[in-house]
């Protein structure tokens, strides 16, 4: 009996929306999902990043579409979210609210806007995107919502309290949707 990842399970079919996808976890994320067989559409604020990944997943055999999208505008996750159905006909399996916003300074040195922009990205942002998302969701017939959080959010770190503080509150919120 062969123990090869392909054998033991498949995503094909499945198709999956990864924010800030071009670069750290995301990018481990969408290699991953795409390995699997799924079909996946990723976004990044960087047009080059995205020219240079699905380079690279085109290279490996992965079907990877992606497009630019700051996910801190209502706008663009609307436009986001019409791509993907486009994409994959209506139909969305697997979201993974991935992207994120951290800005470094002193606790006493953030100001409100840094404070709004940090949470309205990290917190607001993929409730909304998760929102639109959902008739795609639903009519999948099978679909997972994954919210990447961090260690931030449960334990103090230097330099990084707003981050902390919307980490902390989309695990506690999510947590308690369930």
């Amino acid at each position: 009996m062969s123990t090869s990842r392909e054998q033991r399970w498949s995503l094909k079919g499945m198709t999956a929306l990864v924010t800030g996808g071009t670069r750290g976890i995301g990018y481990a994320i969408v290699e991953e999902l795409a390995g699997f067989g799924a079909a996946v559409h990723t976004c990044s604020r960087n047009q080059q990043e995205i020219d240079q990944r699905l380079e690279e997943w085109k290279d490996k055999g992965y079907e990877v579409t992606a497009s630019v999208c700051d996910i801190s505008s209502k706008e663009e996750r609307e436009e986001l979210i019409n791509k993907v159905s486009s994409v994959f006909g209506g139909r969305l399996n697997i979201l993974i609210n991935n992207a994120a916003s951290v800005i470094m300074k002193d606790a006493t040195q953030y100001t409100l806007e840094d404070c709004a922009s940090i949470m309205s990205t990290n917190v607001e942002s993929p409730y909304h995107l998760t929102q639109l998302a959902y008739p795609l969701l639903k009519a999948s017939g099978n679909a997972s919502i994954v919210f990447i959080s961090s260690v931030a959010g449960v334990t103090g770190l230097p330099s990084i309290s707003i981050y902390a503080a919307s980490k902390g509150q989309l695990s506690y919120s999510v947590r308690r949707a369930e």
